[in-house]
C-alpha cells in the first residue's frame, strides 16, 4: 500500500493553504514527495511559514497569492502551476463564513454576505477547474493516470447545520458540483469531496476566548459515537487517500469524516 500513496514527480496545488486543514494536507503532500504550490489572499506570513516546512521535507514548494473569488486569481494560480507543464493534483480547499449560528435569524445575513461566501466556497472552486482543467487533462495524458481534485465541503452540506445558513447552503452546492464535474469530467479527472464535521483549528478558535474553545472541544468530543474531537491532521489523512493511486476507482464520492457526528442526525442514519 506505501506505494499507491507515493506521490514523488507529482505537482500539487492547495488553496487557501497557509493554516489550518490547507496546511495540513499540503505538509502530507510534501512529505509523499509532491511538488506543493501554496496559495493564501491575504495570510503571506503564514503562508510562507508553510511553504518552509513543506521545503524541510524535501518538496519544491512556492507561494502563489491569488484570490480566489475572482477569476484574474484563479487565472495566476493556473499559471503558476503551468510552470511545471502538467498539475496532478488540485484540492478546492479555500473557504470562507459569515458567523450567524442562529439560523432563525434571517436579518443576521445579508444579500452581500451571501454572495461573498458563494463567491469564495463554490464559485471559487468552478473558475479554479475553469483555470486548470487543461493542465489536469495534461497530467491524464502523460501519466495515464486521472488527475486528482478534491473539494473540501463541510457536515454543514449534507446537515444544514454550522456557522450559517449561506456556508451550509454553499457547502451544499458545493457538493453537487463534485457529483456534476465527476460525470463531466471523467476519465481524465476524479473528482471527490470530504466533508468535515469540527476541526480544532484556529478558523474556530478565533471566534471565541481559550476557554470557550476548550469547553466545546470537550463538548464535541463527548457528542461524537467516537469520543474525540478531530484535529486537521486528522482531516488531511483521509484527503490523502483521494489525492493517492489507493483510490485510484473513486470519483463522485463526498465522504463525512467527522467522527460520527452525523449519526445524531435522523435523516443521514440509513446512509
Amino acid at each position: 500500500m506505501a506505494e499507491l500513496r507515493d506521490l514523488s514527480g507529482r505537482t500539487a496545488m492547495v488553496t487557501g493553504s497557509a493554516t489550518g486543514l490547507g496546511r495540513s494536507i499540503a505538509l502530507k503532500l510534501a512529505e509523499r514527495g509532491a511538488e506543493v504550490i501554496i496559495n493564501c489572499s491575504r495570510s503571506v506570513s503564514d503562508a510562507e511559514a508553510t511553504v518552509s516546512d513543506c521545503q524541510a521535507l524535501g518538496s519544491q514548494a512556492r507561494l502563489v497569492q491569488a484570490d480566489v473569488s475572482t477569476e484574474a486569481g484563479c487565472r495566476i494560480l493556473a499559471r503558476a502551476a503551468g510552470a511545471s507543464g502538467r498539475l496532478d493534483i488540485l484540492v478546492n480547499n479555500a473557504g470562507i463564513t459569515r458567523h450567524a449560528r442562529d439560523h432563525a435569524n434571517l436579518d443576521a445575513l445579508s444579500k452581500d454576505d451571501f454572495l461573498d461566501t458563494y463567491a469564495v466556497n463554490v464559485v471559487g472552486p468552478f473558475m479554479m477547474m475553469q483555470a486548470c482543467r487543461e493542465l489536469l487533462v495534461a497530467s491524464h495524458a502523460q501519466t495515464g493516470r486521472a488527475a486528482a481534485v478534491l473539494n473540501v465541503s463541510s457536515i454543514a452540506g449534507v446537515t444544514g447545520i454550522g456557522s450559517s445558513v449561506a456556508y451550509a447552503a454553499t457547502k451544499g452546492a458545493l457538493n453537487t458540483m463534485t457529483l456534476s464535474l465527476a460525470r463531466a469530467l471523467a476519465p481524465a479527472i476524479r473528482v471527490n469531496a470530504v466533508c468535515p464535521g469540527f476541526i480544532g483549528t484556529r478558523w474556530f478558535k478565533d471566534t471565541m476566548d481559550e476557554e470557550q474553545y476548550r469547553k466545546m472541544e470537550a463538548g464535541v468530543a463527548a457528542s461524537v459515537p467516537l469520543n474525540v474531537a478531530s484535529g486537521p491532521d486528522d482531516i488531511a489523512d483521509t484527503a490523502l487517500f483521494f489525492l493517492s493511486d489507493a483510490s485510484r476507482h473513486v470519483t463522485g464520492e463526498t465522504l463525512l469524516v467527522d467522527a460520527g457526528m452525523h449519526l445524531g442526525y435522523a435523516p443521514l442514519v440509513a446512509r
